[in-house]
């Protein structure tokens, strides 16, 4: 696991840590081709420089948030962006994290990706990229 991420997960209570360290471990296993790091003071993982998913303490919890999410058609990440294409799901638990739909997931953030290394440059505009 990427140290910095590591470090972040440490300094969360101690059931967050579990949340997030089987979040880091799974993210890291099924999304072998991706970049880790810390961005905007929380873990993401991004493929060429687009980023595709990304956790976060929130005072609902631990904040799983997919960036294309929205367009992923699934009924478990309910809490959707307003400005984006962002989905997301929280979790307080351990037992709350379905590794089938995790894993799924995390295979359509691959398969489903809108451009957010270029929105800048796009004045806000985002554009689909698969």
């Amino acid at each position: 696991m990427n140290t910095e991420i590591q470090i972040y997960n440490n300094q969360q209570t101690p059931e967050d840590i579990e949340i997030c360290n089987l979040l880091a471990l799974t993210i890291n296993s099924e999304l072998t081709e991706t970049e880790s790091k810390i961005w905007h003071s929380h873990p993401v993982w991004f493929i060429d420089k687009n980023p595709i998913v990304g956790y976060s303490k929130q005072k609902k919890g631990i904040r799983l948030m997919f960036w294309s999410g929205a367009d992923f058609e699934e009924n478990g990440l309910n809490a959707r962006g307003e400005k984006f294409k962002d989905a997301s799901i929280f979790y307080n638990n351990l037992s709350e994290i379905n590794h089938d739909d995790l894993k799924r997931w995390l295979k359509k953030s691959i398969e489903i990706q809108w451009d957010y290394k270029g929105l800048v440059q796009r004045k806000g505009k985002l554009e689909k990229l698969k």
